[in-house]
């Protein structure tokens, strides 16, 4: 019997890493490594956590009571990359040093995942890879214009997770990704409402630079005359401004928490501020994923919602009310990346996809050649 590809998976976040160990798809551990605001306090950014993170890791696959030696590929979510086409890449030294650098343009955890997964496999002589990066740009040219120019929108996606879940749909439906076109809601910790036009993200909201619904931690779109009042008013540095935007924003903004539950507990018990909020975050999802179907000029095949909220009936019942004229409206409910990441490595590992090389240079850089 053939030996099954073992992965170890890496997904950093902002307050917890999730890893995962696989034989093949078949999971041995799934474990939420949780860091508290005393664990993170002496770090002031986030390249800084990379030892500490690390060293989590390491300690997880021993409690688990596996050895780092024995995992065939190390794959990592990716992250602060330049912008590449969707695949699985081969982690070499430029992305890391890519990566450390937060070169995506805006610091976030998953940069650390293709630094850790590359440190395992040089220590190990064994693969890492990153699988669909949230640094994925396929927009299409017109999603780029804004009113600025030489301001252009980018792609920030929750891709890993949105690329998953496209082909999980495809296999169940026995259609392939390449053509079908999908409007995706992942709603989780952050929110991106994407359009797929077969088989590429050609639309979504920006999950690092803000836009888009609000979400537990992020304002979301907002009047910008009014975020130049707040830059200009004294009252705040700019990182104290970025925090407040993208990391007091949102729900923690009006209840002091991210959490989705604690806040429903508020609607059940009557709280009408709660359930305006709430519907207002609804809401603006519902707007998003509207403008994501026209992008797609109404052929859609289905509007698929997932993430970690897309377990709650409240969300997915008020979506599908606003949605359901525009198509079927299918829920997926959880996160899928650790799975991704695996599928992915178990692909290249079978020669049912290729690795592509990240090379540094980004697949769009602007229009001044028109």
């Amino acid at each position: 019997m053939e030996k099954p590809l073992r992965t170890l998976t890496i997904n950093p976040g902002s307050t917890s890493t999730k890893i995962a160990l696989f034989d093949d798809m078949e999971p041995l551990f799934i474990s939420l490594i949780e860091h508290s605001i005393d664990d993170l306090k002496d770090f002031d950014e986030i390249q800084d956590q990379l030892l500490y993170r690390t060293k989590t890791v390491e300690q997880a696959m021993a409690d688990n009571g596996y050895l780092l030696e024995s995992v065939d590929v190390f794959a990592g979510r990716g992250g602060g990359i330049v912008p590449v086409s969707g695949g699985t890449y081969i982690v070499c030294d430029l992305m890391a040093d890519h990566a450390a650098r937060a070169m995506s343009g805006g610091p976030h955890p998953a940069q650390l995942a293709p630094q850790i997964a590359k440190q395992f496999a040089d220590k190990f002589g064994k693969k890492a890879i990153v699988v669909n990066p949230p640094d994925v740009d396929e927009f299409c040219d017109f999603a780029r214009v804004s009113g600025i120019k030489g301001l252009y929108r980018e792609s920030h996606i929750h891709a890993l997770n949105q690329k998953e879940a496209a082909l999980r749909f495809c296999a169940s439906r026995g259609v392939s990704y390449d053509d079908v076109n999908l409007v995706i809601c992942h709603i989780g910790g952050g929110i991106s409402v994407t359009a797929h036009c077969k088989g590429a993200m050609t639309d979504s909201n920006d999950i690092i630079n803000g836009s888009g619904p609000m979400t537990p931690t992020r304002a979301g779109d907002l009047p910008y005359m009014k975020v130049i009042d707040l830059a200009y008013s004294g009252e705040y540095t700019k990182k104290e401004l970025s925090d407040k935007l993208n990391k007091h924003g949102g729900l923690i903004s009006h209840f002091g928490t991210s959490s989705v539950r604690e806040i429903m507990k508020k609607i059940e018990n009557g709280d009408k501020y709660a359930e305006l909020i709430i519907g207002g975050m609804i809401y603006q999802i519902a707007k998003n994923a509207g403008a994501m179907a026209a992008s797609l000029k109404g052929e859609v095949d289905a509007i698929i919602i997932t993430g970690a909220i897309a377990d709650n009936a409240y969300f997915t019942d008020a979506l599908t009310e606003y949605l359901g004229w525009i198509t079927e409206i299918v829920v997926m409910p959880n996160e899928f990346e650790l799975e991704a990441l695996a599928a992915g490595a178990l692909r290249i590992m079978r020669g049912e996809e290729m690795t592509k090389t990240y090379t540094g240079i980004p697949v769009w850089y602007g229009f001044e050649e028109l």
